[in-house]
């Protein structure tokens, strides 16, 4: 009996390791490739430099926050090596913030303003270092936002809210102006966040 189980574990163990090398020989036949690099993307390019980006703006540091931003998304996905110097870099990313401006998004009846829209513009790319050259441009992407211009707008209990910096004893204490320059300080560093996820999926995937 204990001579049957031996062999009965000896044979289930050879036919799980004859699997997991059938599954990796497949992998490598078909050319599979993990999720977050596309086949389109260089092999070449495994070291990037972020370029401080470009500010356009009157948005005074928007440029520092979009390149510490964009430098904290590459670290954590870690498909490429972000170095410190361009001269150790396979590939250089840049931008251009064009634009970041708030306008008004909605007014009660009385026009008095209720909600604000906030959009930034921005240009990026990556180029190889030796030779010089584009591999990828993305050029005017738009993110927009939307927050609230007066107390009465803001719904406590949504989930945009709940996710925010702000409780709903804060907008009862603040006035109106405090509470938007606070939404807008909160947006801002939103659409930073956003704009570093979105380009480095894009770039990628070469999108």
């Amino acid at each position: 009996m204990k001579y049957t189980l031996r062999r009965a574990m000896r044979r289930t163990s050879a036919f799980i390791t004859v699997g997991y090398l059938w599954a990796a020989l497949s992998i490598a036949g078909c050319g599979y490739s993990f999720a977050g690099r596309s086949e389109a993307f260089p092999d070449d390019i495994r070291t990037v430099y972020i370029e401080p980006f470009i500010n356009q703006t009157r948005n005074v540091g928007l440029e520092k926050e979009l390149t510490s931003a964009l430098r904290s998304e590459f670290y954590r996905r870690g498909e490429l090596r972000v170095v410190d110097t361009v001269d150790q870099a396979d590939g250089i990313i840049a931008g251009v913030v064009r634009s970041f401006e708030s306008h008004v998004a909605s007014v009660n009846r009385r026009d008095e303003v209720l909600q604000y829209e906030t959009a930034m513009i921005v240009d990026a790319s990556l180029r190889r270092r030796e030779p010089n050259e584009i591999i990828w441009r993305s050029q005017g992407t738009r993110l927009t936002d939307i927050y609230g211009g007066s107390r009465a707008a803001v719904v406590t209990t949504s989930s945009e809210f709940k996710t925010g910096t702000l409780n709903a004893s804060d907008v009862r204490r603040l006035t109106d102006i405090q509470l938007t320059e606070t939404e807008n300080r909160a947006v801002r560093g939103q659409l930073v966040e956003r704009f570093a996820r979105e380009l480095h999926q894009r770039l990628m995937e070469m999108f």
